[in-house]
This record gives C-alpha cells, structure tokens and sequence, in this order.
C-alpha cells in the first residue's frame, strides 16, 4: 500500500510527524511526503521539520503565498501532477489549511480515497476560510478519523455512515507528549530574560482580528492595558507583521515595554513558551488543545471553536474581542481564580497508532473485497 500525505502549514506538520513515525511499524506501508509550500520560509516551515526529527518532503511543491484561491489552485495543480506521478493507494491530509482542501479535491478528481485527520470539526462560523475548507474536505473524505465524540457527531448528522468515522483522538497530542521533555532544554527563556510564570502568552493573527483595524486596534488596547500588570510574549505571524506596518500599529505595540516580540518559534521553543506560561491569550486553534492538556488558563479572542471540548471540558474560555471581557478574564486568571479542566478522551498520546492500524485494517477490507470480486467474476 502507498499512502501519500499532505502537508502545506506548520499546524500540518505536528499532526503528520507522529503517523510518519508509525510507518516504521508497518513494513507493507510506503509513505510518500509532499509539501505543497503554503508555508515555506525557515521559521514557518523548515525548522519544526528540524524540531519533530520529520524525513525531508519527498516533493515540495513550492506554491507560496497568495490569495485563498490562488494558494488552493496552484496546490490543487501540483499536487494532482504529484499524484499521477506516485500513484498513491490513499491521500491522508490533516486539519483544515488550504493545502488540506487541495489535496483532498485532487485526490477525489483522481479518483483516490481519502483519509481526513481531524474530520468532523465545525464551528458554524462560515465566515471563517478554515470553516470552508473542513466542511469541504469532509464531503469527499472516506476515512474520518476525528478528535472528540462531538466532531463525529457532527460528521453523522451530515450524513456520514458510522463505520467511515474512526474516533481516535487528538494526533497534535502526540507530538505534545512525545517532545515535552525536550522542549524543557530550550534557552528561550533565558535568551529573553523572563522567568517561568512570569508571563502570557499571546498570540494574533486570525483573519478576522487583524485584517479589520478597529478590532485590531480594540485587541492592541485590551494588550495594552494587560500588559501594566503583567508581561507577555508574543511570536508575531508574518500576517501580523504585514498588517502592523499596513494600518501603521507598530509604533503603539512597540510602546508596551512589557509585550516581548519574537519572531514565529519552532516547535520546540515555542512548546517551551507554552508549557511555562501562566496562561495564554491566543487565536490560535491548536493551541487550545495544547493548554487544555498541560493545564494552562487559555483564554481564546474569537467568539466561537472548532474545538467546544477544550471550553467544555479543558481549560478555554471565549472572550470574544471585548476590550472589557478580555481584561476582566486575564485579571481573574492573575488573582488565582484560573479555570480547572480535564485532558478529554483520547487525548494520551497514542493517537497515531491507532490512525495506523485503522488505515490497515481499512485497507485489508479493500483488498479482501478486490479479491472475492475477481473470484466471482
């Protein structure tokens, strides 16, 4: 069996190391890696392969940045070439990025199954580009291996046969616990001269917060107010950057002497920033997951998740982009009022394994079935 599998953005890439290291358990298995270069400089790309011990991309398409469309038709393009040129069995893709949506649509045109990690994920938000991309993705899917109980509802309220949805758990989780230990050894800390606790985290660069300038503006005040209290570090997206000299913000942010920029961390510095912090103030979506199992107070600057476990059950809770809210809820984390939660099901590190054995299983069927057909033809 050949699988192919898809990755494009750094959130790919810490979903996809854990099932290429399972491949050395499976000896009838040949994986095949492609790149498509959504994300292709040093510290958006090449270092977590560096930090996750990930093989080099068999192909790197190198598609760069551009418009939504543009990023997912030039993707869809190169990666069908790549596809007619390995003919793989199964087109395994994570998340929700734009190389997710191309290489699912190019599988499907080709006629390859596919295989979606992290299936079944909604936020009823359709505004959102990623929305798109799953609900999309998950049309023409044939294997969902999905993350909670409510992504596979979802999946079965849009029609999606029980025995297609695999419940596996969170495959990011993995990567958590398999580099915790090593991210300890990072000298981020030291290099920026701030002691563990003694800090947020922030992070910004959701569409929807930093391409509209009154919200930015609104999140750059609640920062500001914070940040007379307490300091922060903030690894800035190139998105953020771009928007900050756009709207003319970077003098007002370089004026909160207790907001530490970085530029965009590798895996393991950044886990290191993470696992220390007194809590995060973020827009990210993966790390949400990542507070809820390390226990960090995460406080997410978006008025609905994808992930409603990590706020039911972990340690999230929605601020929305109220100035107000966002400094209430940070001041309660800071007078030791934190939110308590719980590591959901699943969630335990062993998720790739069972992603694995789920595709061979699926795949003896495949071939049990090809086997009678010829037989009673």
């Amino acid at each position: 069996m050949k699988i192919l599998y898809v990755v494009g953005a750094r959130p790919n890439f810490m979903k996809v190391a854990p099932i290429l290291k399972e491949l050395d358990h499976y000896a009838d298995i040949e994986g095949v890696l492609v790149h498509t270069g959504q994300h292709y400089d040093e510290c958006m790309s090449k270092i977590f392969f560096d930090d996750l011990n990930m093989p080099m991309p068999d192909e790197f398409l190198g598609i760069g940045s551009g418009s939504h469309a543009t990023q997912t038709g030039k993707a869809m393009m190169a990666l069908e070439r790549s596809m007619r040129a390995h003919q793989p069995d199964l087109v395994l893709v994570v998340g929700d990025v734009n190389s997710t949506l191309a290489g699912s649509l190019a599988a499907a045109k080709l006629n390859i199954p596919v295989a979606h990690v992290e299936a079944g994920l909604r936020s009823r938000d359709r505004t959102m580009p990623e929305e798109i991309n799953r609900i999309c993705t998950d049309s023409i899917t044939t294997l969902f291996f999905t993350t909670s109980h409510v992504a596979s509802e979802n999946l079965r309220r849009e029609g999606i046969q029980s025995k297609q949805i695999h419940f596996v758990g969170n495959v990011m989780i993995d990567s958590l616990v398999n580099y915790i230990d090593k991210a300890q050894k990072s000298t981020i800390l030291s290099d920026l001269d701030i002691d563990p606790k003694a800090y947020g985290l922030l992070t910004l660069h959701h569409p929807e917060n930093v391409d509209d300038l009154e919200i930015f503006e609104q999140l750059l005040e609640a920062i500001a107010i914070l940040s007379q209290r307490t300091s922060f570090i903030f690894p800035i997206h190139p998105r953020t950057q771009a928007r900050l000299d756009q709207f003319g913000l970077r003098a007002r942010l370089d004026a909160m002497s207790r907001v530490i920029q970085t530029p965009p961390l590798g895996y393991l510095d950044f886990l290191k920033v993470l696992s220390n912090a007194k809590f995060a103030l973020i827009d990210s979506s993966g790390v949400q997951e990542e507070t809820t199992v390390l226990g960090i107070p995460c406080l997410t600057m978006r008025d609905n998740t994808e992930r409603p476990e990590t706020v039911t059950e972990g340690t999230n809770c929605l601020v929305g982009r109220n100035v107000q809210q966002i400094v209430d809820e940070v001041h309660l984390i800071l007078d030791g009022q934190a939110r308590v939660g719980q590591i959901p099901e699943r969630w335990d590190g062993a998720t790739a394994p069972r992603i694995m054995e789920a595709i061979a299983n699926w795949w003896d069927r495949q071939q049990a079935h090809f086997e009678t057909t010829i037989c009673v033809n």
